[in-house]
């Protein structure tokens, strides 16, 4: 059998970067460039070289200071250098959804714990852009329309990994829920879809509240063990 990172790597390296799109929507597509093929290869190497199985944290879509960058689930180059010590040439500038994942990893036992039990992934594997800067999926019906196939093709891709636990984890609580919740009614695909906030909701928001976020986070992924 593959391991859980020659077939995570598979799907990335092969996605096709020309997803339907509405005029003046732009498409991140970090796998073409080389240090980018690297630190994905040396992050799944060394924490999902394995057929354990896991659960999946599904998030919305990339972001272009974030894993549009790495090809790393809600991280940032500054983390993967100075946590995962995956040596770099990107901007350090640290991104917020990945700090705070970061803070809760390490509450949960640290990165070789956490990615043990777990993968970061999201429901658009690309990450998309609107006059420079980040868009997502859901933000208008049209985009949402001219994505529906390639979301349908690659979340079902993703899933259908033998390591992939039926039971998942969706970040954010509102509309990427809304459309996991109806992708599963219309594919049942998941036994069951539970819900945390999204991280750069809680920076942006609730900054001051983040270690009960933290700790809601953990309280969740336990129920996964």
């Amino acid at each position: 059998m593959y391991t859980f990172a020659q077939q995570i790597l598979d799907f990335y390296f092969t996605l096709s970067k020309e997803p339907s799109l509405p005029k003046g929507i732009e498409v991140i597509y970090p796998f073409d460039n080389p240090q980018t093929r690297e630190m994905m290869e040396t992050f799944f190497n060394k924490y999902y070289n394995d057929t354990n199985p896991r659960t999946y944290l599904i998030g919305i879509n990339p972001g272009r200071l974030g894993s549009g960058v790495t090809g790393v689930g809600f991280s940032d180059a500054y983390h993967l250098e100075q946590i995962c010590d995956i040596a770099n040439d990107f901007d350090k500038r640290i991104e917020l959804s990945a700090a705070f994942m970061f803070e809760v990893i390490e509450a949960y036992g640290g990165v070789e714990k956490f990615y043990g039990d777990f993968f970061f992934t999201t429901t658009m594997p690309l990450g998309l852009l609107k006059e420079g800067k980040n868009y997502n999926y859901y933000d208008d019906k049209e985009t949402l329309a001219s994505l529906e196939p390639y979301i349908t093709q690659t979340l079902l891709q993703q899933i259908s990994i033998p390591q992939a636990k039926p039971k998942i984890i969706c970040v954010g609580t509102g509309k990427n829920l809304k459309y996991l919740e109806a992708f599963n009614k219309m594919h049942r695909c998941f036994e069951s879809i539970e819900v945390v906030p999204h991280p750069r909701w809680v920076m942006q928001y609730r900054r001051k509240e983040k270690q009960k976020y933290i700790d809601h986070y953990i309280d969740i992924l336990n129920k996964h063990l």
